[in-house]
This record gives structure tokens, sequence and C-alpha cells, in this order.
């Protein structure tokens, strides 16, 4: 029962260290933004400010940030690819969905940058931006098969400049469910070894 109650803990710990913005998540250490059933490389720089530092999803500083978008899937060479990055007007943060942007029309007018649809053979996308201002920000993608056929969406919010706390409750609730199961396995009992266990006196002898 005890250890039935330490892997309910960790599981509900454990989710949180792969929560997604979006379309982008973490898999096997590598950040993969999803579109349609396809999927891409994501990677943030910030140069100037963080050297090589890698990010995916949130930008941490203000200024000049590269997004850079390498295929996996090789389907996705032969598409037009749109790509826009949009102010969070609408403030949807991390759970923004694609049908939630609203028109086509709101879609242009909340547009930061554009770059037009177009096929990239060499699987990769290029992005630079300048973010004089924080705040929260949301990508798209859209890819549509030059044959025709409904267009692939990824929608992937994230933030510039903002600091957030919240990333650090997953770690949290981890360290929290092992000390409790800890305290289960061991019934409260200090282990063999520990200053608590030092601290007793020893047992009486009969007189």
């Amino acid at each position: 029962m005890r250890h039935a109650f330490v892997a309910g803990l960790l599981w509900l710990a454990c989710p949180g260290l792969a929560v997604a913005h979006g379309g982008v998540s973490m898999e096997d250490d590598s950040c993969i933004l999803r579109i349609g059933p396809y999927r891409a490389h994501f990677t943030g720089y910030q140069p100037e400010r963080r050297a090589t530092q890698e990010f995916c999803e949130d930008i941490p500083e203000l200024g000049r940030a590269i997004i850079v978008i390498d295929f996996i899937d090789e389907e996705l060479r032969a598409m037009q690819v749109e790509f826009r990055l949009l102010r969070d007007v609408r403030l949807l943060g991390n759970n923004a969905r694609y049908e939630q942007l609203g028109s086509e029309k709101d879609i242009q007018q909340a547009t930061l940058l554009q770059r037009e649809a177009q096929a990239y053979p060499r699987g990769t996308v290029h992005v630079e931006q300048e973010f004089p201002a924080g705040g929260r920000f949301i990508g798209l993608v859209r890819a549509r098969d030059p044959q025709g056929g409904e267009a692939l969406v990824s929608v992937f919010p994230f933030s510039v400049g903002v600091t957030s706390y919240w990333k650090y409750l997953p770690w949290f609730l981890l360290v929290l469910g092992i000390s409790g199961g800890l305290v289960l396995l061991t019934g409260g009992r200090p282990v063999a070894g520990s200053p608590a266990q030092a601290d007793e006196p020893p047992p009486r002898q009969p007189e």
C-alpha cells in the first residue's frame, strides 16, 4: 500500500516536468514542434545575451532572438509553410489554441512578424526578431500540401523577458512526493545513522 501511494505521488509530480506550450513539448531532451502528424525541432537563441544557450518555448531576456525550426519529417519540405509571430492580444496564455486566435483579419492585426508561405527544401526555417519589451506572444505555423488539402496548423505560446516561478512547481512537487514517500516507507522512524537517531539516549540497562 505504501509503495502504491509513493508511486501515485511521483505520478502526480512528474508529468509537469514535460508540460507543453501548445504544439511544443520536450521529447528525449529535444524540443519538438508538432505540425499536424509531422514533427520539427524547435530551438531559440539569444546570442548577444546567452551566447549559444538554447531555449525551448520561453525567451528569458529582451533583445534579439533567433528561432530555428528544423523539419524532422521529410514531408514538410515539400509543403508551403507559413510562419508568424503574434502578440497575445487576447491574453490566451499557455493554453492558446488556433481556433481562439479569431478570424484571418484578427490574426493579421495581431501579427508582429510574418514569413509568407513558401517551400523549405533544406528543411530549416530561420527567423530573427527584436523584442524591445517583454510580454506574451504566440508562434503560428501553417503548412499546406501543394497538391491541395487542409492546412496543418501548430500554435505555440511563449513569453519574452517574463520570470515565471510556475515552471519550478513540478520540481517542488517531485521533491515533496519523494520526501512524503520516504516518510511512509520508514514509518516516520529516523534512518540508521541519522542525526536524529544519534541524539536518542541509550537504552537503560536493567538493575
